[in-house]
């Protein structure tokens, strides 16, 4: 048998982006409301009226709803979770018995078989008792084995391990290295094949669920050989196998109670019977789950909103200043509306993308990455502004605030525990590149060819050709639309209601005016397209506020519709929108007005020395150790602190 490897691969950029783009789900066999709206087309029909789940998907939904709620209540100690940096053994059995482990799995395999939808409520429910507890959940169901296994594992995998994780076993996703994070090309965990095995060898680092998990799932490189095509490849693995170390529970500052780690692999054989897929399928396996598993966070960002709704009502009518409850301040009630009102999209958001996951008959790829993006962003700065109402208390932890007499409102722990979700499952900044990738598509399949300067001169004019027929009939069509006539969308004025309409034709007229700016930005830089970044994002962020504004109204026509607080949803969706608006006005405004060059010229002086008289006159408090830990293959030389939960 070979070594095992030990060095990192050496990548290229270009080599890196050509591993990415291998990834992607290359074809649109279904149609995406995000996906057109960037392209300048408001196809509203995709999205209302709102989409609804079967009444059986829904009595079954909110029965296990009622069951976590008691256990929640009753069972889960948020402060003790915290105090302690662990979730009690005998929560996460409560857990199992309930069968929360097993939401998103058939009931054939013993699971509840809940939708999305209701998935997406049972871990705002949990995540809103402790955010640990609904991080274990998501990390094991919606990026763990559960569904990967659900969407490409064959008939004996999902036989054989589906069981375990609807009511025993815990699983965890491993793909990030020490050095290796959103770019997986120079992934250095090997997976050497050996007869009917694979052998294993590699550190995996941030294993979230990783010290507690029985199963694993591990993407590993196959090296090419005869007979196997080789490249990143998903398999199962069972955390109880030899070679498998847990070396270290790391700590955060937030979510304290979860369980993530350092997981080492030293030759740790794995049955062919256990690899997901085909050789090289890893990456495509990972990015096709995470198109719904990315809504667990957004799940969760929601039910933070409500929780800092429900906080901010309460203490704002309590505290009086100047003679009156500080939310009639003006200074306070805007951060208050802000909270309700974003709260309300972001629910819309959520509820809209996970039926659509639901029913299956549109690509929500872009949608889910929009609502990720979007309530991790705003749940952030929702958390944010609740610490600011409460002032002093806010930055006061709850067990001080219990100690002298007051209620223990863990304002400051909600802030430190959002704040991860920023970086999870995609940071911020990735989100932006991975959904400006997806909303350029339509352009790049007809006219890339035109800025990759390895095509040759004939397949240049091809693309030529085929870019001018594309763009003589689309181009005409962001000239004008149905959002520049008065009475478009007037089913959403109706009588004795707030007028919703206008904030559709407002979509309508700026998803053309999006599109049109995308086009000049790619005619301008061509190839350096995609070294825009802040261009980018900036088109990203538009359009996860027109995607937002249009989840709420149609949320708001539909609890109409159904008299659910038609009234004031309407009230809320109006303020929302306009509070949008004038976001995406600043947005625009910040296409072309920026100091994107600017910033690279200081980026560069920074890092060339220029500036380390900016510097002096402090000390710094870290240690002199290495900023990345060489991490070589081989056995383990720590503690194994793998904690299975039985």
């Amino acid at each position: 048998m070979s070594a095992p490897m030990s060095n990192k691969p050496t990548v290229t950029e270009r080599e890196a982006r050509q591993v990415a783009e291998a990834a992607r789900e290359q074809d649109w066999r279904k149609p995406s409301f995000a996906k057109e709206l960037f392209l300048g087309r408001f196809r509203l029909d995709l999205i209302h009226p709102h989409p609804l789940p079967a009444d059986d998907d829904v009595q079954r939904g909110e029965e296990f709803l009622a069951k976590l709620r008691d256990f929640c209540e009753t069972k889960i100690d948020s402060a003790r979770i915290e105090r302690d940096a662990q979730i009690p053994d005998e929560v996460i059995t409560g857990l199992k018995e309930l069968g929360a482990l097993g939401m998103k799995i058939d009931t054939k395999y013993g699971g509840l078989g809940l939708t999305q939808v209701y998935y997406n409520k049972a871990l705002a429910l949990a995540g809103s008792a402790s955010p640990a507890i609904g991080a274990l959940l998501s990390a094991h169901q919606s990026i763990g084995v559960p569904q990967p296994l659900k969407m490409f594992g064959t008939r004996e995998q999902k036989d054989t391990f589906l069981p375990r994780c609807a009511r025993t076993d815990i699983s965890a996703f491993l793909l990030t290295e020490p050095d290796v994070g959103s770019d997986p090309a120079r992934l250095a965990t090997s997976a050497v094949p050996d007869g009917d095995d694979y052998v294993l060898d590699g550190v995996k680092l941030w294993t979230t669920n990783g010290v507690v998990a029985d199963l694993l799932v591990v993407m590993a490189r196959v090296p090419k050989s005869e007979g196997h095509r080789g490249g990143i490849t998903a398999f199962v693995v069972e955390a109880a196998s030899e070679g498998v170390t847990v070396e270290n529970r790391n700590a955060f500052m937030g979510l304290r109670g979860i369980e993530n780690g350092v997981t080492r692999f030293h030759q740790v054989r794995v049955p062919a019977a256990n690899r997901i897929g085909e050789e090289g399928q890893g990456l495509k396996i990972a990015l096709t789950t995470l198109n719904t598993g990315r809504l667990s966070l957004p799940a969760m960002c929601a039910g933070s909103g409500k929780w800092c709704l429900k906080i901010a009502r309460e203490w704002s009518a309590a505290r009086e200043q100047w003679g009156k409850p500080v939310a009639l301040h003006e200074a306070v009630g805007s951060k208050i509306s802000f909270i309700a009102a974003t709260t309300f999209a972001l629910e819309a958001v959520l509820d809209l993308s996970s039926q659509m996951a639901d029913e299956d008959r549109n690509d929500i790829r872009i949608e889910a990455a929009l609502a990720k993006l979007y309530g991790s962003e705003m749940a952030w700065k929702m958390a944010d502004e609740l610490v600011q109402i409460r002032g002093g208390r806010g930055f006061e932890t709850a067990a001080s605030l219990a100690a002298r007499g007051e209620r223990a409102v863990p304002a400051e722990q909600m802030l430190r525990d959002l704040r991860i979700n920023r970086i999870f499952e995609g940071s911020t900044e990735i989100m932006h590149l991975l959904i400006a990738r997806e909303a350029v598509d339509a352009h790049l399949s007809v006219a890339g060819d035109l800025i990759d300067p390895e095509k040759s001169l004939q397949d240049k004019a091809r693309a030529g050709a085929n870019a001018g027929v594309f763009y003589a009939r689309w181009l005409p069509k962001l000239v004008a639309g149905p959002g520049q006539l008065p009475r478009s969308y007037a089913e959403f004025h109706p009588a004795g209601h707030t007028d919703l309409s206008t904030h559709l034709r407002y979509v309508e007229r700026h998803a053309r005016k999006l599109a049109r700016s995308t086009f000049y930005a790619m005619s301008r830089w061509q190839g350096r397209m995609e070294t825009k970044q802040g261009f980018l994002g900036r088109v990203v962020d538009i359009g996860a506020e027109l995607f937002a504004m249009s989840a709420a109204c149609v949320r708001a026509e539909l609890m109409r519709s159904r008299g659910e607080n038609g009234r004031e949803a309407y009230q809320l969706a109006d303020t929302f929108c306009r509070q949008s608006r004038i976001r995406v006005g600043e947005l625009f405004d910040r296409l072309w007005t920026n100091t994107d060059d600017l910033d690279r010229k200081v980026v560069k002086g920074v890092l060339g020395g220029a500036y380390e008289w900016l510097e002096q006159g402090i000390v710094d408090p870290s240690d002199d150790g290495p900023w990345i830990a060489d991490t070589p293959h081989g056995p383990s030389e720590r503690e194994n602190v793998h904690r299975p939960i039985r």
